[in-house]
């Protein structure tokens, strides 16, 4: 449950008014209006009646009102005995797509336990489109995936990008060569072979379609797959032909079972985004690591491997 919308909640049964609590809350009425009814769905009762002096609670709110009350008091009490960032304790929930595990999420997990260490971190790894539901429903606290979400409850920061390319094994690699260094002759012959992408509707999956059919191919066969390790093993023995960041790869892979082609024209780059519950206080924390972590990781592997937004 949002906090924020309990808050919400004690303003307009407290003024008797949602435009009032809006006012109060720096928002608007609609939005005040939102939260509220995320909130009866979420208790499944109603909590509100209108009458001729504006809104009053109904009996199951009175109850509510009860809890609320009590709950953002010692919310109170536990932000004001946080001074110290040190005694920050409790459990986060965190989501991550496989392609951040591969790169630099280890990365943001020990600068989290540095600034942090009396947190503990639930780590759920999964796609970005289920992810993203998770965080929506209160599943997750924060996520790191693909996708700038569009919702007041909550914040997106983009963090950095990773650019694609194509991989193949050695073999594959060797046919696509003569065709090279050019644009659309180049797709084209990819094209020929199997593509394997990330999961179905993910962003690169989405972008490698809007890729091939602007240079008019349609008939190309593409395998989705949302697994680095099988995205990787199935191009080592000859499956397809990859379009990955070749960050992602093992560093003893590259130039020996795969290879990264030198193409003209690649799928954009992949976005990496964190997002987190808006109201929570340590999930905001944990986005400004993340932002000190992708820096860190884009400055030490360079533009070639690793851009910012």
């Amino acid at each position: 449950m949002n906090l924020k919308f309990l808050e919400t909640f004690i303003w307009v049964a407290r003024l008797r008014s949602f435009s009032l609590a809006a006012d109060k809350l720096h928002s608007t009425q609609a939005a005040i209006s939102s939260r509220i009814s995320v909130l009866e769905q979420d208790l499944g009762a109603r909590l509100f009646i209108r009458d001729p002096r504006g809104v009053v609670l109904t009996r199951e709110g009175e109850r509510v009102m009860q809890y609320a009350e009590r709950m953002t008091q010692t919310m109170t009490q536990l932000r004001a005995s946080l001074k110290d960032e040190k005694s920050a304790f409790g459990t986060i929930r965190i989501g991550a797509m496989d392609s951040a595990i591969h790169s630099w999420f280890i990365e943001f997990v020990t600068d989290a336990m540095r600034h942090y260490p009396n947190l503990d971190i639930e780590v759920t790894v999964d796609t970005a489109l289920n992810l993203n539901e998770q965080l929506r429903r209160g599943m997750l606290d924060m996520a790191f995936q693909t996708d700038t979400l569009r919702d007041e409850t909550i914040r997106s920061v983009e963090l950095m990008q990773l650019p694609l390319a194509w991989i193949a094994p050695q073999g594959l690699a060797d046919a696509a060569r003569n065709a090279e260094g050019t644009s659309a002759d180049t797709l084209r012959a990819l094209a020929r072979h199997r593509l394997i992408t990330f999961s179905r509707h993910s962003a690169p999956h989405q972008d490698l379609v809007r890729l091939l059919q602007s240079h008019d191919i349609g008939d190309a066969r593409i395998s989705c797959v949302n697994s680095v390790d099988a995205m990787i093993k199935l191009t080592q023995n000859g499956f397809g032909i990859a379009a990955m960041p070749p960050a992602l790869l093992p560093a003893q892979s590259l130039g020996q079972s795969l290879h990264v082609l030198d193409c003209a024209v690649t799928p954009p780059p992949m976005p990496f985004v964190a997002a987190a519950r808006s109201g929570l206080q340590w999930p905001e924390r944990l986005l400004e690591v993340a932002e000190r972590t992708a820096h860190d990781y884009v400055v030490r592997f360079g533009a070639d491997t690793a851009r910012l937004p």
